[in-house]
């Protein structure tokens, strides 16, 4: 595998299109390549910021929260969220790299995905282009940021099962899936970097464990990714927390 972060200007609210940005930094792509995007810039292409005032923070992390947690709750007085089929900090509500804002999510990040591997695969002449939406969170017990989860993919399965294959000995796995647009997004967030880089762009290439698609993700396969709670080998840690309803509904 091989990954290479792409640097842009600074990108700031409603200043142009995500395919602007795209088409005036990616070079000529090949065949088999993911290019992962921040969700920062997409949102700020899209116009979702809010003016930054520490009074109205609050409420606009409850309001784009499926469930959350006050920030009494925590030793660091942030609010903990669920959002997006993941557990993240303050509804993902940014205001780093913003020039003044609150930085949302995207509204739809599937929709962004789809559309942006469509237009690459038109720009570029190309079929076998995959896609992620990256962002960062963190994970329990360990130190730092990183990309956890991506909100959105195209172009290729997000999951590779080993369910009914066989390890070396011969033992049959009976739950493993690798979770490759996860793991392609760790790597992004790590190459594009979380301060001043100014790359909020990843090319990955030589990518023998993708299977590429080229089509967007079926319904079908987008909720493959999400657990039920009930499946959850977390869902005592869940469970063992009052959490409260947001104003957001599930992506």
């Amino acid at each position: 595998m091989k990954v290479e972060a792409v640097k842009t200007h600074k990108i700031t609210a409603r200043e142009s299109g995500i395919f602007e940005i795209l088409d005036r930094y990616l070079p000529l792509l090949e065949e088999r390549t993911v290019v992962a995007v921040t969700s920062k810039i997409i949102a700020l292409c899209e116009g979702r910021v809010l003016p930054l005032d520490e009074s109205k923070k609050d409420d606009i992390i409850v309001q784009e929260a499926e469930w959350y947690l006050p920030r009494s709750s925590s030793k660091y007085n942030v609010m903990m969220t669920i959002k997006g089929s993941g557990i993240c900090f303050s509804s993902g509500v940014d205001e780093s790299n913003a020039n003044g804002y609150f930085v949302l999510w995207p509204k739809d990040p599937q929709q962004s995905a789809n559309e942006i591997r469509e237009h690459l695969v038109k720009k570029h002449r190309k079929k076998d282009i995959g896609v992620i939406i990256t962002d960062t969170t963190s994970v329990p017990l360990r130190w730092g940021q990183r990309g956890v989860f991506a909100l959105a993919h195209s172009g290729f399965s997000a999951l590779n099962s080993y369910i009914g294959k066989f390890d070396l000995f011969g033992r049959q796995f009976k739950m493993t899936s690798a979770a490759v647009s996860d793991a392609l997004a760790a790597t992004a967030v790590l190459i594009m970097g979380e301060g001043a880089e100014c790359t909020p762009l990843a090319i990955f290439t030589e990518l023998p464990f993708v299977a590429f698609q080229r089509r967007n993700p079926t319904q079908r396969e987008i909720n493959k990714l999400k657990m039920n709670k009930e499946d959850d080998l977390f869902t005592p840690l869940l469970e063992a927390v009052p959490w409260k309803k947001g104003g957001s509904t599930p992506l």
